[in-house]
């Protein structure tokens, strides 16, 4: 799924291109995009607007159109979005011709993606309130903020920088990415990261947002440019997607695990794996664990054997049923 990185790639090269311009004929191919609302009601809304301004919100980009409505569109898993291209390829889910003779399409395989119509900053900012925390590069996204949400949570601290009501646009790559650049193991339990580990933690996010910003994103599988063209940021990852190669640190071997149902990667000597308490902290079944010691057996009490029957010669006496 495109992260914060390939979301903002995707802005800049759009911004330039769109801002200014007049959506002059909206088609909308797929109802699933604009649900619950129908999508003739969305491309008559479209149609005759003005584009504004291109911005993002955590994956989100955010169209600003004349007359305050505001189009949020999330790529979701396999979404892409193409400028001028020289035919629909299949899977087109949306087409906006723009005047200038230019046209976009949105692309969805999956056909996860969604394009909301909102009418007034008002309901933009509910939205958002609704679904995303606090953003990277912005004032709100301190060590205290993060100290103060994560207070007697007890989910791995990849989950919980991963969950978007908490931190806004980091997801899979960009949580092994700053997890290794922190020395934090992402089984860890984000309630007990200290003030200087997240403090260590949150600049780690956002250097590893920049690096990926600078790259124009990371294209592992469906993530592309609005010409078609691919992310480098694959190219630099230092553990994610490298189960087996050497760690860049320490040259041990880079670990896969399982977090939270997803494919993790780790190096166990940077990243010391947690001791976790308690039954329901248990490793997933990728985690190496030690085996467990024999439990010592009780001592029976003498008066709580059994009896055992002893022969009349041991003891040197006669049975009952012999005479003297």
């Amino acid at each position: 799924m495109p992260e914060l990185p390939e979301v903002e790639t995707i802005r800049r090269q759009l911004a330039p291109r769109l801002e200014g311009r007049t959506i002059v004929r909206a088609e909308i191919l797929d109802p699933r995009w604009t649900r619950p609302e129908p999508p003739a009601s969305v491309e008559a809304e479209l149609c005759g607007s003005g584009v504004e301004r291109v911005g993002r919100a955590g994956k989100y980009l955010v169209w600003s159109l004349s007359g305050e409505r505001y189009l949020l569109m999330h790529l979701r898993m396999t979404g892409v979005l193409l400028l001028d291209p020289l035919a629909d390829p299949p899977h087109t889910s949306v087409r906006l011709n723009l005047d200038a003779g230019h046209r976009l399409i949105y692309v969805d395989p999956r056909r996860f993606g969604t394009g909301h119509l909102v009418l007034g900053a008002r309901a933009r900012d509910a939205y958002f309130a609704a679904r995303i925390g606090a953003e990277p590069f912005t004032p709100e996204f301190t060590t205290e903020y993060l100290c103060r949400v994560a207070r007697g949570r007890t989910a791995p601290v990849k989950s919980f920088i991963t969950d978007q009501r908490r931190v806004a646009g980091v997801g899979n790559i960009y949580a092994d990415e700053a997890l290794f650049r922190a020395g934090i193991h992402p089984l860890r339990p984000a309630g007990r990261l200290s003030t200087v580990q997240w403090a260590r933690l949150r600049g780690a996010i956002e250097e590893a947002l920049r690096a990926g910003i600078e790259a124009k994103g990371a294209s592992i599988d469906d993530f592309r440019h609005i010409d078609g063209a691919r992310g480098s940021f694959q190219d630099r990852f230092l553990v994610h997607r490298r189960a087996g190669e050497p760690c860049p640190n320490c040259g041990r071997p880079v670990r896969k695990i399982v977090v939270g149902g997803r494919g993790t990667y780790v190096c166990g000597h940077c990243q010391r794996t947690p001791r976790l308490g308690g039954t329901s902290a248990r490793r997933p079944a990728t985690e190496a664990t030690k085996p467990q010691a024999a439990t010592p057996r009780r001592a029976v009490p003498p008066d709580r054997r059994p009896a055992v029957p002893r022969s009349p010669r041991a003891s040197g006496r006669r049975s009952r049923s012999g005479g003297r």
